[in-house]
């Protein structure tokens, strides 16, 4: 017979249960969607309206800008992260900024759009992370947080399911129409299960004694720039590039769910992997296999090419983040919130450049192999510059 208090534990474990139900779908809304559903509907765009490799790597840019702007507006004003409204109007931009990319051709508004739908996931990202994060580690529940950022890898692979459908129904426009529908009602869902808002403490604490300075990290952040140069591309462009590819045209959207559905178990596999062999092994593993699987993407015109090229990124990229991140915090200590503030930055600085670069490539060698051959290299000078930086870590402690 239950007791009281296991009645009371068990409603518990199902409120902590529906909270990471609802920030699962609010990943699904901002990111899986919102920021990422770019990358299968830009062929489509391309096909219908003639769109240059070089604007879809400019508005590309433009959201991982938006991104930028949004993180450091947290940063600097972090009380705004109190504020159930401002969470409310991040939401709402995010899910107008989806649908009227499908209500207008003008190549302004696209920009306007994508900006400041990057600014609405960066905040979002941020808030939904926060008070998840919190409520877990309020009720000893903080390991089931990575399961918080496979709703990521969920909307990616929603996103590549259903496109084809949408596009189906009305061509380019009614996939992102749909898809911000889509993003609707997992938006009303996840509220609806995260109700149970936590007032997130988002003042500065006491500090203590300091750990590391910037200067502990600053080949991490060389190779977390490299990063996020280099992976990029692969995030905006794998779709376009598979579906240009003789024989695989009509498989190109099924690439990118396979890319969803490697992503929504890595960040759970990665910490485990850091757990076994450490985090700056397991994060030199994640930097050599995405490299390989971009380079192989360049040359590749197979079925069985593509896919690895889609699930090694896919595999990678989420937990290239969670594990850089973390080995930040380790070395910072108390900095911590100092040391992901630069990382981030530097990370999404690369984000904004290599769309651009890869998209102006692409049009003038009128194919991606010497953009996905760059950006391979950089990902590879990235895990080079992880050796190094480990060499010095290890270097700097037998020092003492």
């Amino acid at each position: 017979m239950q007791t009281e208090a296991d009645s009371a534990y068990t409603q518990k474990n199902w409120t902590d249960l529906s909270v990471l139900i609802g920030g699962m779908l609010g990943m699904v809304v901002v990111m899986g969607i919102g920021r990422f559903a770019y990358t299968p509907i830009l062929p489509l765009m391309q096909r219908d309206l003639g769109m240059s490799n070089t604007l879809a790597g400019s508005l590309a840019g433009l959201n991982y800008l938006g991104y930028l702007v949004g993180a450091l507006w947290c940063t600097f004003v972090p009380q705004l992260l109190r504020s159930q409204r401002f969470a409310a109007a991040a939401l709402l931009m995010s899910l107008v900024t989806t649908i009227c990319m499908g209500l207008t051709t003008a190549e302004l508004w696209w920009g306007v759009m994508r900006l400041s739908g990057g600014v609405a996931s960066a905040v979002l990202f941020i808030i939904i992370s926060a008070e998840v994060g919190e409520t877990l580690a309020r009720s000893g529940h903080a390991h089931w947080l990575g399961m918080l950022y496979s709703g990521v890898g969920m909307g990616i692979a929603l996103s590549g399911i259903l496109v084809p459908y949408f596009d189906a129904l009305g061509n380019w426009d009614a996939a992102w129409i749909g898809m911000g529908v889509v993003a609707f009602l997992a938006a009303f869902l996840g509220v609806f299960l995260g109700r149970r808002r936590i007032n997130v403490d988002v003042t500065v604490p006491a500090p203590a004694k300091e750990t590391g300075s910037l200067r502990s990290v600053w080949l991490l952040a060389a190779a977390y720039f490299l990063e996020g140069l280099g992976y990029i591309v692969t995030a905006t462009f794998i779709v376009t590039i598979v579906a240009a590819t003789p024989g695989l045209g009509s498989l190109a959207p099924y690439t990118w769910v396979a890319v969803g559905l490697a992503a929504i178990p890595s960040t759970i596999v990665w910490p485990l992997l850091a757990r076994r062999f450490s985090i700056r092994k397991a994060l030199l593993g994640a930097y050599i296999i995405q490299a390989a699987g971009i380079g192989i993407s360049a040359c590749t015109t197979s079925l069985a090419g593509a896919l690895f090229a889609a699930v090694s990124f896919g595999g990678t990229f989420l937990g290239i983040v969670a594990l850089v991140l973390s080995e930040g915090k380790v070395r910072m200590g108390a900095q911590a919130g100092q040391a992901a503030a630069f990382l981030t930055a530097m990370f999404s600085l690369g984000q904004m450049i290599g769309p651009v670069i890869a998209g102006w490539l692409a049009d003038m060698q009128h194919d991606f192999t010497l953009a996905l051959l760059l950006a391979a290299g950089t990902v590879t000078c990235g895990a080079f510059l992880l050796m190094a930086d480990s060499h010095f870590v290890t270097t700097r402690r037998q020092k003492g």
